[in-house]
């Protein structure tokens, strides 16, 4: 889940040079970082006498950021935190060399900064980037590399934000953005690309043109991957320009934050930020008894999830015992000797998140968190309880389809996933068993037209169910 910053030891001889402890501060914390996404934002531009002014800067970004969607609706799963890397001298450099203005579009200037802040980088005048062009940047990355090692390697996104009034910003690895107007809106658009893979939808040029969660060359409405989405919140199909390469790659929104600031993030941007965000940080907190943590257990016991909900609460849960439901939607539950069969019982509780953000029935992929405890009762009482917690991604493609439909599965615990077909009235068709990082393909092209449910276990337990469309 973290950049643990391993390969950082290819670079020891070059960050040995840099290396230096700065103080780290917290401004936005939700629970521990090993169960959060830390965001962390360095101070670039910022004399030491000026760090009160980089963490009023640095709050108010992130008081904006929370503000917007759906950021805001996943709050506590982000812990922010700041490190105050000192520049000899304030601002950033204006070379004055862009060849998109009239120059000087600002006073020339150099500024002795930490990691070399430059305006009409690359020749853009509003690009803000850590040097001028490629020729330094590699010695630049290697200190941000050093810096964050150094003070917060367990990081899992860095922005840098820059002590200048001036517009301008960038993204890549490591997104920059300026103080002046509209940095929190840059900022926010830069981490659209580099935590959450967004791409621009405002024409770029040709090299930057690829498949991605909000671009596509398909122009079926049908096949699309925002097809769930169609139609809804004015989520279309729509060409990036009339000629060339941009008349050939499509967005799904006209006015969506990776292409204006200052407006929200389209739902198809949306829903691939917030599957970024099931993919980095389980929503269960924590859970109770962990395993053998109840001694001398007597009934009833008493099971419990502490989780990370959404804002609104989105979250739904669902207990089996021993394959049947025991409970829905509930933080806990307690278990009485009658509930249980002599030998080796099985609670599970199953959280998935129902999101109105997430098209599920229709979407590729699908989130599941578990908890599984196994509880041994014999005549004599409960002998022990153990515990055990997984992640579980299940992917389904193409849906709807003709002739065969692919089955993904991922998950911690190496376990394999069954999945059976089955029709409309409840009969079975055919199953399969998938192991961990398998992908298998089902050809379904002799089966009727229609809708087939999909049934996914674990452990014999039903974690999820999805329908399937076959033309």
């Amino acid at each position: 889940m973290k950049y643990l910053l391993f390969y950082i030891l290819l670079l020891i001889n070059v960050t040995q040079i840099y290396a230096q402890v700065f103080d780290v501060e917290t401004i936005k914390t939700s629970g521990d970082n090993d169960k959060r996404i830390n965001l962390v934002i360095l101070s670039e531009g910022y004399q030491s006498t000026e760090f009160t002014k980089f963490e009023t800067d640095a709050t108010n970004f992130v008081n904006d950021m929370f503000s917007q969607s759906p950021f805001s609706e996943y709050s506590d799963y982000f812990n922010v935190h700041i490190i105050k890397v000192p520049s000899n001298e304030s601002g950033a450099d204006h070379p004055g060399n862009a060849i998109d203005v009239s120059e000087p579009a600002s006073p020339i200037g150099f500024v002795d900064t930490y990691f070399n802040a430059s305006f009409d980088a690359f020749g853009y005048h509003r690009l803000l980037y850590y040097e001028i062009d490629e020729n330094a940047v590699n010695n630049t990355q290697a200190k941000i590399y050093s810096v964050l090692a150094d003070n917060f390697p367990n990081y899992d996104q860095a922005l840098i934000l820059v002590n200048s009034n001036e517009y301008g910003g960038s993204g890549g690895e490591f997104p920059m953005a300026s103080t002046g107007l509209s940095a929190n809106e840059i900022a926010i658009h830069e981490l659209g690309h580099s935590l959450f893979d967004l791409k621009d939808e405002y024409i770029v040029p040709d090299a930057y043109y690829a498949e991605a969660i909000n671009m596509t060359q398909e122009t079926n409405a049908t096949s699309v991957k925002w097809k769930n989405w169609m139609g809804i919140n004015s989520i279309g199909i729509f060409p990036y320009g009339t000629t060339g390469t941009s008349a050939t790659w499509n967005r799904p929104h006209q006015n969506c934050k990776m292409r204006y600031l200052g407006v929200s993030f389209c739902s198809v941007c949306k829903e691939g930020m917030i599957e970024k965000i099931h993919d980095l940080i389980s929503p269960v907190d924590s859970y109770s008894p962990v395993s053998n943590t109840v001694d001398n257990p007597t009934f009833p016991i008493d099971f419990q999830l502490t989780l990370i909900k959404p804002i609104p609460n989105t979250l739904e849960s669902v207990w089996t015992l021993n394959a049947s439901n025991f409970a829905n939607d509930v933080d806990d539950i307690s278990i009485i000797e009658t509930d249980l069969v002599e030998g080796s019982n099985n609670l599970t509780a199953i959280v998935t998140d129902n999101t109105n953000n997430l098209k599920v029935d229709n979407h590729e992929t699908i989130h599941l968190y578990t908890v599984t405890w196994t509880i041994n009762h014999s005549s004599l009482g409960i002998e022990d309880i153990n515990s055990i917690t997984n992640n579980l991604s299940i992917t389904m493609f193409p849906n709807p389809t003709t002739d065969v439909v692919n089955f993904k599965f991922e998950n911690n615990n190496n376990f394999d996933l069954k999945v059976e077909l089955v029709s409309i009235d409840g009969k079975k068709i055919t199953s399969l068993i998938i192991t961990n990082y398998e992908t298998q393909e089902l050809d379904i092209s002799n089966l009727s037209q229609g809708i087939y449910l999909t049934n996914f276990y674990t452990n014999n337990v039903l974690i999820a169910s999805k329908r399937l469309v076959k033309n």
